[in-house]
């Protein structure tokens, strides 16, 4: 499939990124609203599904006109997305939102560490992870084993997002990709999901779920597999260590609530690592024509 003949720069990958960290963490908050009505499940299948059946009116990809290794690519990622919308849902409905998130991105962090080349960048991933758990103090939670295992599913899911994310934009042209990820997704999701959200659907809850489709999964997934094709996946990983202190200051400057003087130095920490990490974040290989 025809790509773009060069990269986009690292400048504007960054910019993408941070602007899809915002979009999921505005979702995300959109999203609770249903959580009494349909349940986490059903909220993320009700997004999931919306997000795909506008996708694929939009692109209308032809599988048939990919290989098979791109398809299988595009599958996996509509199944890891499917994964990590369905645990991250369940971890915030039973542990508070800074401890998933420190389990959750202890996924990129993985990617990160090995991605690295050179044996001096470690420094950069250490400090994210230093700074998220700086930032978001998961020992104030209650210890819930079963919150945590969903965390810790939802990390492992959000890896392999990041690699399938970048297979899938070097492979198809466009969203083309995402389009069959999305619905992917959306028919695993399905089977968890279908019957809550029949159960509990409104006319306010199709509207809040149209609202959130666009805000998570929509544009962050087009945004990120954008960002990916002109950015290293070690970089990318260490960038979203930003994502978790995007949700404590929306918290701080929207609902009021404090951050501590740990906290901020954590958001410093996490913004020295991702400016260390992307300063060597572009991709050198040349795109596929």
């Amino acid at each position: 499939m025809p790509l773009t003949a060069r990269r986009p720069r690292v400048g504007v990958c960054v910019a993408m990124a941070i602007g899809a960290m915002m979009s999921v963490q505005t979702g995300a908050a959109v999203s609770t609203w249903m959580f009494a009505a349909v349940g986490p499940v059903g909220a993320a299948f009700l997004r999931l599904a919306l997000a795909a059946a506008f996708l694929l009116a939009i692109c209308r990809p032809n599988p048939f006109k990919f290989s098979k290794s791109s398809m299988l690519s595009a599958i996996g990622l509509g199944l890891v997305s499917c994964c990590m919308t369905l645990f991250y849902f369940q971890a915030i409905n039973l542990i508070p939102l800074g401890t998933a998130s420190t389990l959750e991105y202890l996924g990129p962090f993985t990617i990160a560490v090995i991605g690295l080349k050179k044996r001096r960048d470690l420094v950069w991933p250490v400090l994210a992870l230093a700074g998220v758990v700086m930032l978001t103090t998961p020992w104030a939670g209650e210890f819930n084993p079963v919150g945590i295992a969903y965390g810790l599913a939802a990390g492992a899911s959000l890896g392999g997002y990041v690699v399938l994310s970048q297979r899938v934009g070097d492979s198809f042209s466009g969203m083309q990709g995402l389009a069959i990820s999305l619905t992917v997704a959306a028919i695993t999701a399905s089977f968890f999901g279908a019957k809550s959200s029949i159960n509990g659907i409104t006319i306010t809850i199709l509207i809040i779920s149209a609202v959130s489709a666009i805000l998570l999964p929509l544009l962050p997934y087009a945004l990120e597999m954008q960002a990916l094709r002109g950015m290293t996946t070690s970089s990318f990983s260490t960038l979203m260590s930003f994502e978790p202190g995007f949700a404590c200051v929306i918290g701080f400057v929207l609902l009021g609530q404090q951050l501590s003087f740990l906290q901020f130095a954590g958001i410093a920490l996490v913004v020295i690592a991702g400016v260390g990490a992307v300063r060597r974040g572009q991709r050198t290989e040349p795109a596929l024509a």
